[in-house]
């Protein structure tokens, strides 16, 4: 089908970042040509009826897999849905929602590559693998803050799920084109800085950042190092970067995407838009990450490069 909606996946446990990932990449592609998706909004009990049945969120038999992945179907063929809404705050379910696609569809949660046929529906896939002492921080602080939650309850869910994250949301990494892990310096853990890992899969083409990296080794060292991995037993490109790297060492890797993309040039970090790679601190404050700008803008020129393709 030409014009079809381009759809990017990025799936991750509960509180792995997803959403403030997919917030930046929104921007660059235009909040005006995106559509967003929750998968899990498809959860099959609500919160009571979880609680009487003793499943979890992340249990597949706790989701309507089936009705996600034909959503799915129709999204990447421009058709319109009607798709159901979970309420976080009430725990129950509200009205459908009509949702015609725009140009880009990204579809966040839990469960997004969980069957062939979803996975079949996505351009790019991203997953996210922050470090569980991480992920745990960032989920007490966001329930406790915004879902009216104490830490106790929170730590106690997080560990009444732990079986069903090891059984049904980490081995999802596998399928993933980008795999992004956030992590703190071993220094200093409790800053609110991060470093990040990006594992990049041969299943898309990704840009060449050994040119110029190998081109300016001296300057880009130590602060941002490519190399070769194993992830899950298969070679991959690791391209990470520290969070003390200059504005200046990730606008140079920022350009290879805006070289090859040219209307990605307005975001890169040392001109473009102030508000790429925001996000929130331990206190509340706003902050700039240039590892997390490359990385939305990253996956930007991913899903540009797939419209070339499929448009």
């Amino acid at each position: 089908m030409t014009n079809r909606p381009i759809i990017l996946g990025i799936v991750g446990d509960s509180a792995a970042g997803k959403t403030t990932l997919t917030k930046g990449i929104a921007q660059v592609l235009g909040p005006e040509n995106v559509t967003i998706i929750c998968t899990d909004d498809y959860h099959r009990y609500d919160r009571k009826q979880r609680a009487e049945i003793g499943i979890t969120a992340l249990h597949p038999d706790c989701n309507y897999l089936d009705i996600m992945q034909q959503h799915l179907t129709l999204l990447r063929t421009g058709q319109p849905i009607l798709k159901p809404i979970y309420n976080h705050s009430t725990g129950m379910f509200d009205p459908p929602e009509y949702i015609d696609p725009k140009k880009f569809v990204i579809v966040e949660g839990l469960l997004g590559y969980s069957t062939r046929a979803a996975r079949d529906c996505y351009d790019v896939k991203v997953y996210l693998a922050p470090p569980e002492e991480l992920r745990a921080k960032w989920k007490v602080k966001r329930d406790t803050m915004k879902r009216g939650y104490s830490e106790a309850q929170v730590l106690k869910e997080m560990e009444k799920r732990e079986p069903d994250s090891e059984a049904f949301i980490r081995p999802q990494r596998k399928w993933a084109d980008v795999v992004v892990t956030f992590y703190p310096s071993a220094d200093d853990a409790h800053t609110s800085q991060l470093h990040v890992r990006l594992v990049l899969r041969p299943t898309i083409p990704h840009p060449d950042f050994l040119e110029i990296i190998d081109r300016g080794s001296a300057s880009f060292q130590p602060a941002v190092r490519l190399g070769l991995d194993r992830d899950m037993g298969k070679p991959v490109d690791v391209l990470e970067v520290d969070s003390h790297a200059t504005k200046e060492q990730v606008n140079e890797l920022e350009m290879i995407l805006c070289n090859e993309m040219p209307n990605l040039k307005n975001f890169c970090s040392t001109e473009g838009d102030p508000d790429l790679g925001k996000l929130v601190g331990t206190t509340g404050e706003l902050l700039r990450s240039y590892p997390l700008a490359l990385t939305q803008l990253l996956i930007s020129y991913h899903m540009i490069k797939a419209t070339k393709i499929y448009q």
